[in-house]
């Protein structure tokens, strides 16, 4: 292939990922902005749970990422009959698994919010709104994996599609649950819109809908409709092979490992801005969102790269896989330089967007900007390790984002918060953002990623 037949290989699998990336942000960004017109305590009861479903979310995305990296490999080897196999067995182990971390989760759901030092007038609602979308975990753990699935077999169209479609029914569902029945003027003439009015559990439900439809559709063009991956009408067992486990736990467990661990330092942040108040809470949540709309293409090039990587690897390519990974990150770190500038220029619009309060636009916008600095390097971070992650080189990585997220943001932030509130936390997050990205671009510039593929 020549350079220019790379790019574009590059940019047709990147576009599509970054759209559903996303996608996926404006859906929370509309739940944020649907339920932020509700009030500050309701906003800050989703906020206070968010990072504990971004745990569960982590582990059901390593799961998959087990089996899918093994997908790519074998589909460059031209060795689709042994990747089916290697799909079956995956639905049975993520169904499995989904759904003992669904009981976990619907077990804790009552004192989580005061564990992570909730106040009485948000508990309840953050613990029906985890309640709900933990009960509906195995169907995100299936979505996660299908689009996984179809992405390594080259396949970026339709998980992109299906993510866009889970924003309109999210958009659907959230107005019918979320608010009162009431009525608008469009073009002249009144318009009634049904609603239950659930407020805060409107917003699960809603959310928890979409993704149950979007899973149905996904695993449907998975199993019925891909040329390579197609099981439907193909002989095979599901029963799980211990060679298949094995690399799938090899692959999976360091990522699910960073996951936990990251994950878990996400909730003691949140520990930490709890006693800040609602105002604090809500604009840190918001702010989040907000900024995940600037770095979720990163993750959309870094899909892009698993892929390309992960098939390079596959067919014996060392060279042509080490030239991907160069185009990806530069690619990922241009696209997120500018969304940083963006995001720096428009934070009190994105902020407004969600939130009615001035107080909570105010603070968001403040630390927005704090924030818009670490982008170019927080690319380099995400897109190198999705290109580590399609090597099946996963251990190194995750060490490298535990130990900057844990000895970097972590210290910094419980130093800072008492001093300089919410805004002490996000210095401490773009500070650390910069270190991650640094520490990642030498490790894939001296090319030791690449040491498990034989010469």
């Amino acid at each position: 292939m020549t350079l220019r037949e790379q790019m574009v290989l590059t940019a047709q699998l990147s576009v599509p990922a970054m759209m559903a990336q996303l996608s996926s942000i404006v859906m929370q960004y509309i739940d944020a902005s649907m339920v932020g017109s509700l009030g500050a305590d309701d906003s800050a009861s989703i906020g206070l749970v968010s990072t504990t479903l971004w745990l569960f979310g982590g582990l059901c995305s390593a799961l998959a990422a087990g089996f899918s990296v093994q997908v790519a490999h074998l589909i460059g080897a031209n060795r689709s009959s042994d990747a089916r196999s290697v799909l079956r067995q995956s639905i049975v182990v993520c169904l499995i698994v989904s759904t003992l971390l669904a009981m976990v989760g619907g077990l804790i759901s009552f004192r989580l919010p005061y564990w992570l030092g909730g106040s009485a007038t948000i508990a309840p609602h953050a613990s029906q709104y985890f309640l709900i979308l933990m009960l509906c975990l195995p169907f995100l753990e299936l979505d996660i994996l299908a689009a996984g699935m179809l992405r390594s077999s080259g396949n970026m169209k339709v998980p992109s599609v299906l993510s866009i479609l889970m924003c309109g029914l999210d958009v659907v569902f959230n107005f019918l649950f979320i608010f009162e029945t009431r009525s608008y003027n469009v073009l002249g003439m009144d318009v009634t819109v049904p609603g239950m009015g659930l407020g805060v559990v409107g917003a699960a439900v809603g959310s928890a809908l979409a993704e149950v439809v979007t899973c149905l559709l996904m695993m449907y063009f998975l199993c019925f409709r891909s040329s390579e991956l197609r099981i439907v009408r193909r002989g095979g067992s599901y029963r799980p092979k211990v060679d298949v486990l094995r690399r799938a736990f090899n692959i999976g467990a360091p990522i699910g490992l960073q996951h936990g661990i990251m994950s878990t330092a996400q909730v003691i942040i949140t520990a930490i801005v709890a006693p800040l108040g609602s105002v604090a809470i809500a604009a840190n949540a918001f702010a989040i969102t907000a900024e995940s709309l600037c770095y979720m293409p990163g993750y959309g090039v870094a899909d892009a790269a698993t892929t390309l990587v992960g098939q390079s690897v596959g067919a014996r390519r060392r060279e042509l896989a080490q030239r991907f990974s160069y185009i990806t990150v530069g690619l990922g770190m241009a696209i997120m330089t500018v969304m940083g500038v963006l995001m720096y220029v428009f934070a009190p619009a994105m902020m407004g967007l969600m939130s009615p309060v001035a107080e909570v636009v105010n603070l968001g916008t403040e630390v927005l900007r704090i924030e818009a600095f670490a982008e170019p390097l927080f690319a380099a971070a995400i897109v190198c390790y999705g290109v580590m992650v399609g090597a099946g080189d996963t251990l190194k990585p995750c060490v490298m984002n535990l130990t900057s997220m844990w000895a970097v943001r972590l210290t910094m932030a419980a130093l800072l918060a008492p001093r300089y509130g919410l805004r002490g936390v996000w210095i401490a997050m773009c500070v650390e953002l910069c270190f991650r990205g640094t520490i990642f671009l030498v490790r894939l510039l001296r090319g030791s990623w690449l040491r498990k593929m034989a010469d």
